[in-house]
C-alpha cells in the first residue's frame, strides 16, 4: 500500500469524486483483509501470495512460483521452506520429470484459506443483489474502465526487470581481541606455538 504524506501542495490537487474515494477504501480495506488471511495462516505477505497462486492453479514447480513471485529461485526456497514449516505445502516429486518436484499445497490449509476468504466473496456478491439490471451494467461498466485504467499504468510483463539474487549481506567483522586456538606456551629456550 502507498501511503501518501501531506505536503504544502495538497491543497493544489483536485478533489478526487466519492467513488474513487470508495475505490480507495477498498483498496485500504482489501490490504486489512489479505493481512487477517495471512494472520489465519500464520504466515507472511510473500508466503501468502504463494499460497495464493498455490490455490489458484494447483501445483508448482519451484522456478514457476518463483516467476510469479517476481524473486530469486533461492527466495522461493526459503518462501516453500517456511510454507513446509508451518504444513501448509509439501514438496512431491514432479509427475512426469523425475528429476524436478512439485509445491502442492495442504488441503487442510486450502480449507481454512478459503473459510476465511469465502463468506467475504459471497457477501460482496450479494450486494449486487440489491441493484437492478441496469445499475448492474452501470456498476459493472465502471468498474471495467477502473481495471483498464489500472492496468494501463503497469509496465508490459517484458519490460519488468528479473528478480534480483539472493545474496547474503557482506559479514563485517568488528574489531576486537582476535582468538586463536594457537596457545602460548614457555619452555625454557623461550615460547612456542602448540596446537
Amino acid at each position: 500500500m502507498i501511503i501518501m504524506q501531506p505536503s504544502e501542495d495538497a491543497s493544489a490537487r483536485p478533489e478526487a469524486r466519492r467513488p474513487t474515494q470508495l475505490l480507495r477504501d477498498i483498496l485500504d480495506t482489501s490490504d486489512e483483509f489479505e493481512q487477517h488471511v495471512g494472520r489465519t495462516l500464520s504466515v507472511n505477505a510473500t508466503d501468502l501470495e504463494a499460497m495464493e497462486h498455490l490455490i489458484t492453479h494447483g501445483p508448482l514447480a519451484p522456478t514457476e512460483l518463483s516467476r510469479r513471485l517476481n524473486i530469486s529461485t533461492a527466495a522461493v526456497t526459503a518462501v516453500i521452506d517456511r510454507l513446509i514449516g508451518v504444513g501448509h505445502v509439501t514438496r512431491v516429486q514432479h509427475p512426469t520429470d523425475r528429476r524436478s518436484v512439485v509445491v502442492v499445497p495442504n488441503p487442510r490449509s486450502v480449507e481454512t484459506a478459503m473459510a476465511t476468504l469465502m463468506p467475504m466473496i459471497m457477501g460482496i456478491d450479494r450486494v449486487l443483489d440489491e441493484f437492478d439490471d441496469a445499475e448492474k451494467e452501470v456498476i459493472e461498466r465502471y468498474l471495467d474502465r477502473v481495471v483498464t485504467v489500472y492496468r494501463a499504468q503497469l509496465p508490459e510483463p517484458a519490460d519488468v526487470p528479473p528478480p534480483k539474487p539472493a545474496i547474503a549481506p557482506r559479514r563485517v567483522d568488528t574489531p576486537g581481541q582476535r582468538r586463536s586456538s594457537w596457545k602460548t606456551e614457555t619452555h625454557l629456550d623461550g615460547p612456542t606455538f602448540n596446537r
